[in-house]
């Protein structure tokens, strides 16, 4: 998959594809129907398969000091995306340049000029250019009078519920992983670099890797049963495991991170990139009247963890 962040500068391969437009937190079942639809499109005039999204997130650009709230960080939604079988990443910079083009300016500076797409695919809701004034069907005009397709996405649902980032969200708030996995299409993942920690779990025979979760929504804090994928480095491969996401109560802890025992593993995993899948939310955090007490919660949640994991 090739990625592209200016619409300025692109290679003549990478212009004159079918592209789905929006931000994309998550890939969830509603995104993959609008990337399906772009599909559908491209194969029909013969055309790559694209997605157009930007970065920093609009919401962040604008406001940079409110709560973080994406699902998941640039490199794991490229990561997601390859997976979906997408051809081009039109990640865009999401500049003050970008964000005071008029609907009709984004329209022919980066859809016609820049990035000469042949078709467009856009939710019903979709909204663009300058103060979000732009609408899906002023795309569909715009698109008839400069040259290329349009097609509406329809809104998707479960069960009569709308799909949407920000239902998953509440659900992996309420510790319901699974009813946000239903809505994705795929497990809920955090993807990071492990970084160094204090070693108190080696101390207490739980070896953990732990990863920042800076500018990803948080999850309800606990215990999680999880699926961990190590992407690179010798131990590359797929580990079942507990994970404790959370301040660490006991130990004082104040920013949040998340620590994951792999279980039946032994090695070195500094600077490895993991993806740990939330599957089940085991308990919240607890602060114990001891370590033996700690101890004993810990060989029972990953006895829990384990029983959970095996039939999944």
């Amino acid at each position: 998959m090739r990625i592209v962040r200016d619409y300025q500068f692109v290679e003549p391969e990478d212009r004159g594809a079918s592209v789905a437009i929006g931000n994309f937190d998550g890939v969830h079942l509603g995104h993959q129907s609008v990337i399906d639809l772009a599909r559908a499109a491209g194969e029909k005039i013969g055309a790559p398969l694209g997605v157009m999204t930007f970065e920093p997130h609009p919401r962040q650009y604008f406001a940079p000091k409110a709560p973080p709230f994406r699902l998941m960080g640039r490199a794991a939604r490229a990561s997601r995306l390859q997976k979906l079988g997408v051809d081009r990443l039109y990640e865009l910079n999401f500049n003050a340049a970008l964000a005071a083009l008029t609907p009709e300016e984004f329209a022919r500076r980066v859809i016609r000029d820049g990035l000469g797409l042949r078709h467009v695919v856009v939710g019903a809701d979709f909204c663009f250019g300058k103060g979000r004034t732009g609408t899906a069907a002023d795309l569909v005009r715009f698109g008839a009078e400069m040259g290329f397709g349009v097609t509406i996405a329809g809104l998707k649902d479960i069960g009569g519920l709308e799909i949407s980032s920000t239902a998953i969200r509440e659900a992996l708030s309420d510790g319901r992983p699974r009813d946000a996995a239903a809505q994705l299409g795929h497990w809920h993942r955090i993807e990071g670099i492990v970084i160094g920690g204090e070693q108190r779990g080696r101390e207490l025979g739980y070896p953990t890797a732990n990863m920042a979760l800076d500018g990803l929504h948080l999850p309800k804090l606990g215990v999680y049963a999880v699926l961990v994928e190590v992407r690179d480095g010798p131990h590359k491969g797929q580990y079942h495991g507990a994970a404790s996401l959370g301040v660490r109560p006991m130990f004082g802890g104040e920013v949040p991170n998340l620590e994951t025992f792999l279980f039946d593993f032994t090695g070195d995993l500094y600077g490895a990139l993991l993806s740990i899948a939330l599957v089940e939310y085991l308990r919240p955090e607890l602060t114990f009247d001891g370590l033996d007490a700690l101890i004993a919660q810990m060989d029972a949640d990953c006895a829990e963890a384990r029983r959970i994991l095996a039939d999944t």
